[in-house]
C-alpha cells in the first residue's frame, strides 16, 4: 500500500468537521490537520421537516471552506458523511444535489445502524473495555449500543438530541425545574422501550462526542486530576449525578464560567448531561467512561482495516505501542531484546520481591514499559527519564486505563526510587505507597536490562539461574561477545534493584552456548 491521505468530513447536527490523516505503506497513521465550525444543523430543520434555507448556506458555506483546504493539500480519497439533522431533512436530496454542483462533494447519510455501529467501533478499536454501553448523543439523535465480548449486541438510535431536546423542552426559562422533570420523565419513558438495558448490570457506560467531553473536562478541573489525557477516563456514578445536579442548579452566567465547559454548548449540556445521566442510572452502571473516539475514528479505522479484512485490531494496546513506535523512532530489535531480558530478570527475581502482586500483571507492565523505554531520549538524551516521564503522562496510549498509563510512566522512566517519588508526588490521588514500591522493583528490572544491552550488540543474550546465599544473589549472565560496557553499567545501576530486593547482586558470566534453554 501506497502512502495516502484520508480526508473525513463528518456533518453533524451540532458541527461539521473535516480530519486529514496520512497513512504510510506500513499502516502508521498520523492526523494531519482538524477543522471543525458549529453548525447546529438540527435547529435550523423547519416546522415542516425541512432544512431552512440558512441552514443550506451553512453547510455550502463551510464545506466549500473544506474544499480548499482539501485541494490545496491534494488529498485524493475524501469521505463526506452526515448524520440525524440531514437523515430527517425532507429535502435531503436537494442539499445532496447542490453540495454535488459546489463541491464535487457526495454527501453519504448514515442510516440509524451505521451511525451507532461506527461508535461502537470507534470504542473497541482504542479501549481495552471488553462490555459495556456506548452513548453518543449528537445534535439531533442519541446513539446507544450494548457490546460483550468486544463483539456488537445491541442498537438503538433515539430520535433526538441535546439540541432538539433543548428546543422542545427548555422553551419557558423561568420554568427550568419543570422543564427538566418533563425531560426526565421523557428519558425514562423512552429507555423503558428497549428491556436489553436492563438485562446487564454493572457495564460501564462509555460517552462519545461533544457533550461527554465537556462532562469529563469539568470534573477533571473539578477534581484538579493531575494526568492529562481525556480518552478513557473514568470517574464513579455518584460523581456524574453530582455534576449533572450542579449544572441544573447553575445559570447562564455561572456555566459561561465553568471551567472545562465549551460557550456553544452552555445551554446544550442540561439535556445532554440529563439524558447521559439517565443512562448510567438506567443501566445500574458504576462508572462513565470518556472516549475521545467517535464517529469519524469508527470510519477511519474502516478504512484502515479493510486490507487486513477486519474491522478490529486483533489487540488495542499493541497497535497503539507500534503506533507510538515509528513516532518516536524506537529501535525495535532494541525494545524487544530488553524486553526479553527484563522478562528473564523478573522470572528469576520474583520470589524475593515482598510487594504481593499478579505476575501476568508484572510481565504485561514490563513488556509494555519495554517498548517505551526511555522514549525521551527522542527529545534530549540529557533529561531522558524526565521527558519520558512528561511524554507518557500527557500523551493517550489507546487501550491502557490512566493508571495503567501511568504505572508505564513510571516504570519506563525509571532513573533511581528518589526520581520515581519525585515524579510520583503530584499523583499521590492515583498512585499508593505500595504500588510505587512495586513499580520501584520493576523500574529497577527494566533499568538494569537496559544496562545489559547497552551497546545494542545482543552481547547478554540470556539470564540463568541464581545462585543465593545468606545476603547476596549471583546472577548468570550469558554472554556471545565482550561485554564490557554492559558489566560496567550493569555494575553501576545494579544499585536499584539492590535497594529493591534488600541483597546484595554479583553478575557471573558464562558463554552463550552453554545455555540450553532460553528462560
Amino acid at each position: 500500500m501506497l502512502d495516502k491521505q484520508v480526508a473525513i468530513i463528518d456533518m453533524g447536527s451540532n458541527s461539521i468537521r473535516l480530519v486529514i490523516n496520512n497513512i504510510d505503506r506500513n499502516g502508521y497513521y498520523t492526523e494531519l490537520h482538524n477543522f471543525k465550525t458549529v453548525a447546529r444543523l438540527s435547529a435550523h430543520i423547519d416546522e415542516k421537516g425541512f432544512l431552512t434555507d440558512t441552514g443550506i448556506q451553512i453547510v455550502l458555506e463551510t464545506l466549500r471552506r473544506f474544499n480548499e483546504i482539501i485541494a490545496y493539500h491534494q488529498v485524493e480519497q475524501v469521505t463526506v458523511i452526515a448524520t440525524a439533522a440531514m437523515r430527517k431533512a425532507k429535502n435531503q436530496d436537494d442539499i445532496v444535489r447542490l453540495v454535488k454542483e459546489h463541491t464535487d462533494f457526495t454527501i453519504r447519510i448514515l442510516s440509524e445502524y451505521e451511525e451507532a455501529s461506527y461508535g461502537y467501533l470507534a470504542v473497541v478499536n482504542s479501549t481495552n473495555i471488553e462490555n459495556g454501553f456506548t452513548v453518543d448523543i449528537g445534535g439531533g439523535s442519541t446513539e446507544i449500543t450494548l457490546f460483550e465480548g468486544r463483539k456488537l449486541k445491541e442498537y438503538y438510535s433515539f430520535p433526538f438530541g441535546a439540541i432538539t431536546l433543548y428546543q422542545d423542552f427548555f422553551k419557558e426559562k423561568d420554568q427550568m425545574e419543570e422543564s427538566i422533570q418533563a425531560l426526565r420523565t421523557f428519558i425514562e419513558e423512552q429507555l423503558d422501550t428497549l428491556p436489553w438495558l436492563r438485562e446487564r448490570d454493572n457495564y460501564p457506560v462509555i460517552g462519545i462526542g461533544g457533550s461527554a467531553r465537556n462532562l469529563s473536562l469539568i470534573h477533571q478541573r473539578q477534581e484538579d486530576y493531575p494526568l492529562a489525557g481525556l480518552h478513557q477516563y473514568e470517574f464513579p456514578k455518584e460523581d456524574l449525578i453530582h455534576l449533572n445536579s450542579m449544572l441544573q442548579n447553575s445559570t447562564t452566567e455561572e456555566r459561561l464560567s465553568l471551567d472545562g465547559l465549551s460557550k456553544d454548548r452552555v445551554d446544550i449540556i442540561i439535556p445532554a448531561a440529563e439524558v447521559i445521566t439517565s443512562i448510567v442510572k438506567h443501566v445500574k452502571a458504576e462508572t462513565f467512561v470518556m472516549s475521545r473516539k467517535g464517529l469519524r475514528e469508527g470510519v477511519f479505522y474502516e478504512e484502515l482495516l479493510r486490507s487486513m479484512e477486519t474491522t478490529q485490531f486483533p489487540n488495542v494496546v499493541e497497535e497503539s505501542l507500534y503506533q507510538l513506535s515509528n513516532n518516536f523512532e524506537l529501535n525495535s530489535e532494541h525494545v524487544t531484546h530488553i524486553s526479553h531480558l527484563a522478562n528473564q530478570l523478573y522470572t528469576r527475581l520474583v520470589n524475593f520481591c515482598t510487594i504481593e502482586h499478579n505476575m501476568d500483571e508484572a510481565k504485561t507492565l514490563l513488556n509494555q514499559s519495554a517498548r517505551l523505554l526511555y522514549i525521551g531520549e527522542y527529545i534530549n538524551n540529557e533529561a531522558s527519564s524526565q521527558n519520558t516521564f512528561y511524554l507518557i503522562t500527557n500523551m493517550t496510549i489507546e487501550g491502557l486505563s490512566h493508571r495503567e498509563r501511568l504505572a508505564i510512566a513510571l516504570i519506563s522512566s525509571y532513573k533511581s526510587k528518589s526520581q520515581m517519588h519525585q515524579y510520583a508526588k503530584s499523583f499521590n490521588k492515583l498512585i499508593s505507597k505500595k504500588e510505587l514500591k512495586y513499580y520501584e522493583f520493576l523500574g529497577s528490572i527494566i533499568k538494569l536490562a537496559f544496562s545489559l544491552d547497552r551497546t545494542r550488540r545482543k552481547v547478554i543474550t540470556n539470564i540463568g539461574e541464581l545462585e543465593v546465599t545468606k545476603d547476596i544473589i549471583t546472577i548468570t549472565l550469558y554472554n556471545q561477545e565482550d561485554a564490557y560496557f554492559e558489566d560496567s553499567y550493569a555494575t553501576k545501576n545494579k544499585k536499584h534493584l539492590e535497594r529493591a530486593l534488600k541483597y546484595e547482586i554479583e553478575f557471573r558470566y558464562m558463554p552463550s552456548k552453554v545455555l540450553k534453554t532460553n528462560s
